[in-house]
C-alpha cells in the first residue's frame, strides 16, 4: 500500500512539474512540490532547506525508446537524474554492463560535486522513461546557498553537530540556529548550553521540545539521564581554580531541562517511572549541593507540571476500571459485569498502560472458547502456553490467530504484544493445533447483524447521534501517547515494553463507523427507509463536521462513498437535491488531489478542540519515515526527528482545549443514544456487503 502511494506520489509530481515550468510555479506550485519531494527517497540524504530550493528548480524529463543513450561516458556532467518510471543500464567502457538503475534511484551527482566528466554511460532499459532533472548550474547554487547558512562543529576532524540558521517570521535570516543533525551527546550537550535559557520569539526553535518528544528513537532514557547527570556534576575550571557560577549555572539548565521535559511527560507513555527515578536523584543532588533555593524552585515546577499525577497513577490498581477499555463483545473483554445505566452515564474511558489487566477471549477449533486474564502487553508465546494448556495439547504444537470475519487468517509471532486492539472490527482470536487452521471457519456471530436497525436510528436526533459520537471519539483520541505515534512509525520491535494499544482502538472506530454506515443501508430493505438513512447520515456528518469531528465526518462520507452504497442508483436518484449538493459538497474534503489539499486548507482554519482524520496523518508520518534516512554519516537526521514531532504538535493542539457540549437540549434517550454509538454492530465483509447490496438493487 505504501508503494502504490509512493507511486501516486511520482504521478503526481510528474504531472505538475512537466506542465509547470520553473519560471511559472506559484508559491502554492512551490509548496505542493516540495511536500511531494519529501516522499521520494533518492532525496532522503538531503536536508528539507535544499529540498525547498529544488522545487523551484527541478524539471521533468521523458525518453521514449528503449536503448536510447542519456549520456556517454566521458561527456560532462550537466545534470543530476532521478528515475520517476522505467529503469536504465550502466555501462562502462570494456566491462559492459556493470549495473541496473529503476525507479526511486539516482544518478549523476558525482560528476557535477567533483566537476568531473562522466564516468559511465546510462542507456534506457525500458520503453517510455520518465525521469526528474537538476541541471548543473541550479544543482551548485543551491549548495553554496544552503552551505553559507550552516555550521558544523568537528571533533577529530569528523563532524559531530551540524546547525543551520532559523528564518524569522518575515522571511529573512536569523542569527539563531536550529539542530539539523548530530550524535546523541553533542545534542544533549548544545540543548543544555545553547537552547533551555531561550525565550521563545518569532524566531522561535522548537529543538528542545521536539528532542524531548523523539529522543526514544536513538537514545535510551538511562543513557539520556546519565548525560543530564553529569553535566549537572561537571565543574567549570579556570587556572586559579573553579568558575562557581558557571558551575552553578549548569546545574540551573539541567533542572530547567527536565522541566521542559516533565512538560511533556502527560502526553508521553512508558518514560514516567524512569524519571521519577531521575527526579528524585536530581532532588538529592540539589539538596546535598546546597542549592535549597533551586530545589524549591525545581518543586514548584514539578507541581505545576502536574508531575504528581505520577504518585497516582502508581497507586491505580493495574487493573482497568469499569467500562475504560472498549466495549464487552464476544470479541473480547476487559470486565466480568456491564455498569448499569446511571454508572455508564459517569464512566470515561482511560488510557491503556502495559500493566492494564484484559480479558483474552480465546475460541477453539469446536468454537468452545477459554477466557484469560493477563497483562494487556503479554506476548503472545504466553498467551499461547496458558491457552493450549486448556486445550490439552502442548504449545510448541498450538498457535494463536486472528480469524477475520472474510476467512482471512493473521498469524502473530511469539514475541507479538497488545494483540487484542489489533484485531480488526469482527476478528476473534483462535487456537488450534497447527495443522488444524485451514479447517477453521469464521462463526455466525462474526458475520455481523443480519436486520437493519432503522427503527432504533429513525426516533435518535441526528445532531444527539453525531454529539454522542463526538464524545465517544474525544474519549478514543485523548487516551492516544504521543509516543505510541513513535513506536507505530519507527516499528514496535525498537521499542520492547511499549504498546499502541490506544492508538489501535482510534483507528479502529473510524473502520467501524465505515462499516456501520455501509451496513444499515445494505440492511435496510425499503427503498424510502433507504433514503431516509441517506438524508439522516448525511445530516450526522454535517453535525460532525460542526463538531469539528473529522474521523467521524470521513467514516460516514467514505463509507455513503463505498461502492456497496454508491452503486445504489436507485436510491441516490430519490435523495432531495438539497442532500444530494450537500454530500457532493462534503466529497470534495475527500479528495486527493494536491496531497488532500481541499481538507488540509479547512484544517488549518480550526481551533481545538478538534479531531483530524488520524489515518492520512500517520500517512504523512510514514512518508517522512520512509523518505528521510535516520542516520547521515553517522549523525542522527534530527531534520527527520523536526518533521514527525511537528506533526505530533498538530495533535497536541487539536485536544489542547477540553470537547465541551454547551446548552444541550434535554433528550429523554440520550442515554440509549450514548450506548448505541459505543456499541455499533456491522458487517466487515466488503463482498457480503456487496451482495447485499445487489440483492436490493440488481445491476442493469
Amino acid at each position: 500500500m505504501l508503494n502504490d502511494a509512493a507511486q501516486s506520489s511520482h504521478h503526481r509530481i510528474a504531472n505538475l512539474i512537466r506542465y509547470i515550468g520553473p519560471k511559472e510555479r506559484t508559491a502554492e506550485d512551490l509548496d505542493y512540490i516540495y511536500e511531494e519531494l519529501l516522499h521520494i527517497k533518492a532525496l532522503s540524504h538531503l536536508s528539507n532547506s535544499v529540498k525547498r530550493e529544488l522545487a523551484s528548480c527541478i524539471q521533468f524529463e521523458s525518453r521514449e525508446k528503449a536503448g536510447t543513450i542519456l549520456f556517454k561516458q566521458g561527456d560532462e556532467g550537466n545534470s543530476w537524474y532521478i528515475i520517476l518510471k522505467g529503469s536504465v543500464n550502466v555501462v562502462i567502457f570494456g566491462k559492459g554492463v556493470v549495473g541496473q538503475l529503476h525507479e526511486g534511484d539516482n544518478f549523476g551527482q558525482l560528476a557535477l560535486v567533483n566537476d568531473a566528466p562522466r564516468a559511465a554511460s546510462i542507456i534506457l532499459r525500458d520503453e517510455r522513461c520518465h525521469f526528474l532533472r537538476v541541471d548543473k548550474e541550479d544543482f551548485n547554487r543551491i549548495l553554496r546557498d544552503v552551505e553559507a547558512k550552516t555550521e558544523r562543529l568537528k571533533e577529530n576532524g569528523k563532524d559531530v553537530l551540524v546547525l543551520e540558521k532559523l528564518s524569522k517570521s518575515d522571511g529573512s535570516q536569523s542569527n539563531k540556529y536550529t539542530v539539523m543533525a548530530g550524535t546523541p551527546e553533542k545534542m544533549v550537550e548544545y540543548l543544555l548550553d545553547s537552547c533551555v535559557d531561550c525565550r521563545d520569539d518569532d524566531e522561535r526553535d522548537y529543538f528542545v521540545e521536539d528532542f524531548f518528544v523523539m529522543f526514544n528513537v536513538f537514545l535510551s532514557i538511562d543513557k539520556l539521564c546519565s548525560l543530564l547527570m553529569s553535566y549537572y556534576h561537571e565543574a567549570v575550571k579556570l587556572e586559579d581554580g573553579l568558575d562557581l557560577k558557571a558551575t552553578e549555572q549548569k546545574k540551573i539548565r539541567v533542572v530547567r531541562a527536565v522541566l521542559r521535559w516533565v512538560d511533556l511527560i502527560p502526553q508521553k507513555m512508558g518514560e514516567e517511572y524512569e524519571l521519577e527515578e531521575f527526579i528524585e536523584k536530581l532532588r538529592s543532588a540539589l539538596y546535598d549541593d546546597g542549592m535549597l533555593s533551586l530545589l524549591a524552585q525545581f518543586e514548584r515546577g514539578i507541581d505545576a507540571s502536574k508531575c504528581h499525577t505520577f504518585n497516582k497513577s502508581n497507586n491505580r490498581s493495574s487493573r482497568s476500571s469499569l467500562g475504560t477499555f472498549q466495549k464487552s463483545s464476544s470479541r473480547y473483554s476487559t470486565y466480568d459485569d456491564m455498569p448499569s445505566e446511571s454508572q455508564s452515564e459517569k464512566i470515561r474511558r482511560e488510557p491503556l498502560v502495559p500493566t492494564t489487566e484484559v480479558k483474552f477471549k480465546i475460541f477453539y477449533p469446536d468454537q468452545s472458547y477459554c477466557t484469560l486474564r493477563l497483562p494487556i502487553i503479554t506476548p503472545v508465546s504466553e498467551i499461547t502456553k496458558q491457552a493450549s494448556e486448556k486445550l490439552g495439547i502442548p504449545p510448541e504444537e498450538t498457535v494463536i490467530f486472528e480469524l477475520k470475519s472474510t476467512n482471512e487468517v493473521v498469524r502473530f509471532k511469539d514475541t507479538d504484544t497488545c494483540i487484542l486492539t489489533a484485531l480488526s472490527n469482527n476478528g476473534r482470536l483462535f487456537c488450534s493445533p497447527k495443522d488444524s487452521i485451514d479447517k477453521i471457519k469464521p462463526m455466525q456471530e462474526q458475520e455481523g447483524p443480519n436486520t437493519s436497525s432503522f427503527n432504533e436510528l429513525e426516533i435518535m436526533s441526528s445532531r444527539e447521534l453525531a454529539l454522542q459520537m463526538t464524545i465517544y471519539d474525544f474519549e478514543l483520541f485523548n487516551c492516544v501517547y504521543e509516543s505510541e505515534l513513535i513506536i507505530s512509525i519507527f516499528k514496535k520491535d525498537k521499542f520492547p515494553g511499549k504498546i499502541v494499544g490506544n492508538l489501535d482502538c482510534f483507528l479502529a472506530r473510524f473502520n467501524e463507523v465505515q462499516n456501520w454506515v455501509i451496513t444499515e443501508i445494505c440492511l435496510t430493505s425499503l427503498l424510502s427507509k433507504r433514503v431516509h438513512l441517506l438524508r439522516k447520515f448525511i445530516k450526522i456528518a454535517q453535525h460532525c463536521r460542526d463538531f469539528q469531528n473529522m474521523l467521524a465526518f470521513f467514516g460516514i462520507i467514505m463509507g455513503l462513498s463505498n461502492i456497496a452504497v454508491s452503486r445504489l442508483s436507485q436510491t441516490w436518484e430519490k435523495l432531495p437535491n438539497k442532500f444530494r449538493k450537500l454530500f457532493k459538497e462534503f466529497e470534495t474534503l475527500l479528495d486527493p488531489t494536491r496531497n488532500h489539499r481541499s481538507y488540509r486548507l479547512a484544517m488549518s482554519k480550526q481551533d481545538s478542540p478538534f479531531i483530524p482524520f488520524m489515518p492520512l496523518l500517520m500517512k504523512d508520518m510514514t512518508f517522512i519515515y520512509e523518505g528521510n534516512k535516520t542516520i547521515i554519516d553517522g549523525l542522527i537526521n534530527f531534520e527527520k526527528m523536526h518533521m514527525i514531532a511537528n506533526t505530533i504538535r498538530y495533535i497536541r493542539y487539536a485536544r489542547k482545549e477540553p470537547f465541551i457540549a454547551d446548552n444541550l437540549p434535554v433528550v429523554k434517550n440520550r442515554g440509549d443514544i450514548r450506548r448505541y454509538v459505543r456499541q455499533m454492530q456491522v458487517i466487515d465483509n466488503q463482498r457480503t456487503l456487496s451482495q447485499l447490496s445487489h440483492r436490493l438493487e440488481k445491476r442493469e
